[in-house]
């Protein structure tokens, strides 16, 4: 892990949240939607200890949440909705809005799981299985990470999601980087350790299951 890469990644994380009301919003909507269901925001309200009114003008500084056809919440970087990159654990499977979601979710949630993708260059499969504390394996071996790290708040952080993809190698990742010269590439197990470290940084973690 790079000092400079750790460094810019909690920077933009206490940008992001100083630029948000309810900075804790994402990880309890995180935990409530891993239980498999859309959610209310009379549910995240009681989950946070927020008034539903809270919690309403803190979704609507979130662009793009994912919303069920009844209006219920489906996610915000943890989501129920497919993408490439899902996350599975406990019998159940989750999606992230980027790659680093899907290496985010053992931290957040305290599960180990596996994180499992296509590389959008080869369309090779790749698999990681992961602790909240550590990556077990990565297949194919030398998998990256494609990550942009802005160290300012950005209005739509989505837009910053889409970017981020595993690649089968960093050859494979030749040509997003080209496309995208302030973006990093970085091992599974980099990228893996410079989130949790700060998720850790800005409180995120999940306290040990019961």
């Amino acid at each position: 892990m790079t000092a400079d890469a750790l460094r810019r990644q909690i920077a933009f994380f206490r940008a992001q949240l100083a630029s948000w009301p309810l900075p804790d919003l994402i990880p309890r909507l995180a935990r409530l939607l891993a239980g498999g269901e859309p959610v209310t925001v009379e549910q995240i309200a009681a989950a946070g200890g927020w008034t539903v009114e809270q919690v309403q003008v803190a979704l609507a500084r979130h662009p793009r949440v994912d919303y069920d056809p009844d209006g219920r919440i489906a996610g915000f970087g943890l989501t129920l909705h497919p993408t490439p990159h899902s996350f599975t654990f406990d019998g159940r499977t989750v999606y992230g809005f980027c790659a680093s979601d899907a290496l985010e979710f053992p931290v957040i949630l305290n599960r180990p799981g596996v994180a499992e993708s296509t590389c959008p260059t080869t369309g090779q499969p790749i698999r990681v299985e992961m602790t909240p504390t550590e990556v077990l394996s990565v297949d194919p071996p030398e998998a990256v990470v494609s990550t942009m790290r802005p160290t300012e708040a950005v209005a739509d952080i989505r837009a910053y999601c889409d970017l981020g993809n595993f690649f089968a190698s960093p050859d494979a990742a030749t040509d997003w980087l080209a496309r995208n010269p302030e973006g990093q590439i970085s091992s599974v197990a980099e990228d893996f350790d410079i989130t949790r470290q700060s998720i850790i940084e800005v409180g995120w973690t999940a306290q040990p299951a019961r």
